[in-house]
């Protein structure tokens, strides 16, 4: 058959649902193969960006690696932000770009380019993604699809690339279409570090003040189920981190709250206090720990479950690694303390509780004019249960969602971590909702992140996507200009100076979407009411935030984790 119909055949039974893409040239054969193939469903969005993230958004929802597709030159290019967001948080996707016919290639000719549109993607791709291949033969074809897909779901998952010229989409493939699943390769069971397993239940039954730190790697390993087994054996209280805010629900009676650098202050101060810390699935980095390593590390007792040798003692130096991927860790802990007693830690778990009554979410911004932030995200969730996932980009925005949201036991949070990329959202939640078969998206954006993908709302619209877009505007970039605030002198260049943002009414009437503005907190529960007035539909809430409005706590910069502002100031400019 022809190769690009043994990629369409391909992806169809590795259960692919979607793939996401902006049509161009060099990628004509795929498309039409695709369009053609029962199973799949081929979804145009509007920037190869937002295809990417996308691809991010389904593979998160379902673990199933995401796919992409651009064209070569400035369709490859654009997909690069996406891919680079895939391989920091653990996404398994597999990008396909195509790329001019093999005889308009330049080769080893001392010129710029051959061929209109040549662009040497794998060469930039590298970097960020698991491999990155050329595809010059259609011999290579089934072996480099299954490779591709085999390498992207081992070990810690992450995104593959192939580049596929055009002419080598159309010459025929003799092998037939596996027919099987793409499985986990059998490095997602090693596990060298298992046998320090009973070490580590003595030092945390001995413990104290004992507190799990749980991360997005939990997810990426696809092993929250037995995450959450083992919380509910040894009956520890877990803080989380960005990654991690939908690994335990809101009702959880072992459940703190998020850590690090805009974390619940009652959970940076519980981690102050513990006397011994389990890391799982964390890299241990900045937005973690804060600046002052040797402060998180302390006196405490840290063991550290991680798959990379590279990221244990790292940065927090004097941890116990325990180098094993979590499915394996997580059976063998299970196993080692089937019998063993653990306390309640009824104690430990009081003083975390009146942390918590003394330092709540809600009273962060309680002199903040208009709208809480943080009263809003509460609000959402408690007239949101039905949805599926929330999603939210990055800003201010961001760190409210994680501090404040309430999320059911089903109910996932997306977010961009290492990336940090603005403009993730709404393309993401195009992937969450064509991954949740009917089950509404909640977005949270702010008026800054949300231009940077706008047009992706005609991908809402022909798609009948459930996407319920909530757009905190305070008129401004947020958590750039709170960084001006603190160091620049209250010179908002570029920020607050020079930006503005559009009626976002206006533009959701444009494409053909129901809106309404929330402007006061009594307004919120109206605002609500017709979010969620047709379930089925995609609908803008736009709401009123005051322009300087904090994201606080906030780590101040240079101190330890538990020194936050606006009561701590930081003691030099901070550098990420």
């Amino acid at each position: 058959m022809k190769g690009s119909d043994y990629i369409a055949g391909f992806l169809a039974a590795r259960g692919v649902p979607h793939v996401f893409e902006v049509v161009g040239g060099m990628i004509t054969h795929l498309v039409d193969s695709l369009g053609r193939q029962p199973g799949i469903r081929v979804v145009s969005v509007h920037h190869e960006q937002a295809a990417a993230f996308a691809a991010e958004g389904e593979a998160r929802m379902t673990g199933i690696p995401g796919v992409a597709m651009a064209t070569s030159g400035p369709g490859a290019t654009n997909l690069l932000t996406g891919i680079g967001s895939c391989y920091f948080d653990s996404v398994p996707a597999v990008f396909i770009t195509g790329q001019v016919n093999r005889h308009e290639q330049k080769g080893d000719r001392a010129i710029r380019q051959l061929g209109f549109q040549e662009m040497d993607i794998v060469s930039m791709a590298a970097p960020i993604t698991k491999a990155a291949w050329s595809v010059m033969s259609a011999e290579e074809i089934p072996r480099r699809l299954a490779d591709a897909f085999a390498l992207a779901l081992s070990g810690r998952p992450g995104p593959v690339l192939l580049d596929i010229p055009m002419d080598v989409q159309r010459l025929d493939v003799a092998a037939g279409v596996d027919s099987g699943p793409t499985d986990k390769d059998d490095l997602a069971d090693c596990a060298d570090g298992i046998d320090a397993i009973d070490e580590l239940v003595a030092a945390l039954a001995s413990a104290k003040r004992p507190l799990i730190l749980a991360g997005g790697g939990i997810r990426s390993a696809q092993v929250c189920e037995l995450f959450r087994a083992f919380v509910d054996r040894v009956h520890v209280p877990v803080v989380n981190s960005l990654m991690g805010v939908d690994l335990l629900p809101y009702g959880h009676p072992l459940r703190v709250g998020l850590i690090g650098s805009y974390g619940n202050r009652w959970a940076n101060l519980a981690l102050g206090r513990c006397d011994f810390l389990l890391v799982l699935g964390s890299r241990l980095d900045v937005r973690q720990t804060g600046s002052d390593t040797g402060a998180f590390k302390g006196d405490r007792l840290i063991y550290h479950v991680d798959c990379e040798p590279g990221e244990m003692n790292n940065r927090v130096t004097g941890c116990h690694s325990i180098l094993s991927h979590l499915r394996p860790f997580f059976r063998a802990a299970l196993d080692a303390t089937a019998s063993t007693p653990f306390a309640d830690w009824v104690a430990w778990s009081g003083e975390i509780a009146e942390l918590r009554q003394e330092w709540p979410d809600t009273l962060e911004l309680a002199n903040s004019p208009g709208i809480n932030p943080n009263e809003l995200m509460h609000q959402i969730s408690r007239g949101s249960r039905n949805a599926a996932a929330f999603v939210a980009d990055v800003g201010q925005h961001q760190m409210w969602a994680a501090q404040s949201l309430e999320l059911e036991p089903d109910q996932r949070f997306l977010t961009s971590g290492g990336m940090g990329a603005m403009g993730f959202g709404l393309p993401a939640a195009v992937g969450a909702a064509c991954a949740s078969r009917g089950r509404p998206v909640v977005l949270i954006a702010g008026d800054g992140g949300f231009q940077l993908n706008i047009q992706e709302l005609q991908t809402v619209v022909r798609n009948r996507l459930p996407v319920k877009m909530v757009i905190l505007n305070n008129r401004c970039h947020g958590m750039v200009r709170q960084f001006q605030q603190s160091y620049f002198h209250e010179r908002y260049q570029s920020t607050l100076w020079g930006y503005s943002a559009p009626d976002f009414g206006r533009v959701a009437a444009a494409y053909g979407i129901e809106s309404c503005v929330v402007g006061q907190p009594s307004d919120v529960t109206a605002g609500l009411e017709q979010l969620w007035a047709d379930p089925s539909a995609p609908f803008l809430a736009e709401v009123a935030i005051d322009t300087f409005a904090n994201a606080y706590p906030k780590i101040a910069f240079g101190h330890p984790i538990t020194e936050m502002e606006p009561f701590a100031k930081p003691l030099e400019m901070e550098g990420t």
